[in-house]
């Protein structure tokens, strides 16, 4: 990215200088665009829950810059000498009928001959200039909150190697399925300071983007991070996708761990996610009337997991 020029628009309000989660573009004095992108490679065996999952994974850029999502267009590749027409039409149904719970119109897509199958979306959403929410504005003192619970990546690699349990694998499927729209409403209600989604690079991995953004540290407490039921236990069997690894061998020369913090917590904490919750960025005054309304709006795994310390080198002290 060190390589591409710098956009010179004045109407671009935020690009790819902060690693943040969507490109805003301003129209009029109220009106900017909040555009993004994802695709992902089959987590599940069921196509439909794939579409869905896919289609709820990237919507939640759009979700944690307090945008509303408008329109959407399909991103499909799959090696179309090995895979049947209706398997790809199940991926678009799931898609399609998730985004429609958004309220999000599929105005078209593209599709190419790829080795490997994979589905998303680019979205398109809108917000008012005075009213974006980027990674790049938390402050000392505000309180950090997780709106989901982390171990998807471990789970669906459990998925893989027949090692997730029943209940695992199905309240990991709820919790990817889940939007995020509820999040960001009780969010915009509330007023923050600062979001990012939490999905490939792991909980330390957009942590880090955001702290880095915006100046400053955080102190983590382990025991109140929410976590899927099942995922610790598999992460102590060593079943953890291999972006767990390098996600930590980015993070770790910033992360200064407690000794009592156990090899299946650090694991998590870099766990790809898909799909992931909100990490908000809230001051302390706010933060209980946010915890209460994300509760009022179902978002009952929300919870605070730690502090923003007043340090410009973006490092992360995690204690029990």
């Amino acid at each position: 990215m060190d390589h591409l020029p710098k956009v010179a628009n004045p109407r671009v309000l935020v690009g790819i200088d902060t690693a943040d989660d969507a490109g805003v573009y301003q129209l009029t004095e109220e009106i900017a665009i909040v555009q993004t992108l994802d695709f992902i490679t089959p987590i599940v065996d069921d196509p439909y829950a794939f579409g869905a999952i896919a289609a709820a994974n990237s919507l939640s850029d759009l979700y944690a810059m307090g945008a509303t999502p408008l329109t959407a267009l399909n991103i499909v590749g799959y090696p179309s000498a090995e895979v049947e027409p209706s398997l790809i039409a199940e991926i678009l149904r799931g898609g399609y009928d998730k985004l429609a719970q958004a309220g999000v119109a599929v105005i078209g897509g593209h599709t190419v001959d790829d080795p490997s199958l994979k589905y998303g979306v680019a979205a398109t959403g809108v917000v008012h200039p005075q009213k974006i929410v980027t990674n790049a504005n938390a402050q000392p003192g505000d309180w950090l909150i997780l709106t989901k619970p982390l171990g998807t990546g471990i789970i669906n690699q459990g998925i893989k190697t027949d090692k997730s349990p029943p209940s695992a694998v199905t309240a990991a499927l709820e919790s990817m399925l889940m939007l995020n729209d509820q999040a960001a409403q009780a969010m915009k209600e509330v007023g923050v300071n600062a979001c990012t989604d939490v999905t490939g690079f792991g909980l330390l991995g957009h942590l880090r983007e955001m702290l880095v953004a915006s100046g400053v540290a955080a102190k983590l407490f382990a025991s109140r991070i929410p976590v899927l039921e099942g995922a610790l236990d598999l992460a102590a069997q060593k079943v953890f996708p291999g972006g767990a690894r390098s996600n930590r061998r980015f993070v770790e020369p910033f992360v200064h761990y407690d000794e009592a913090i156990s090899e299946p917590m650090k694991v998590l904490l870099c766990d790809p996610q898909t799909s992931g919750g909100l990490l908000i960025s809230v001051s302390a005054d706010k933060a209980e009337v946010l915890l209460e309304r994300l509760w009022a709006y179902q978002v009952t795994k929300a919870s605070v997991i730690g502090e923003v310390l007043p340090n410009g080198k973006g490092e992360v002290w995690i204690s029990v």
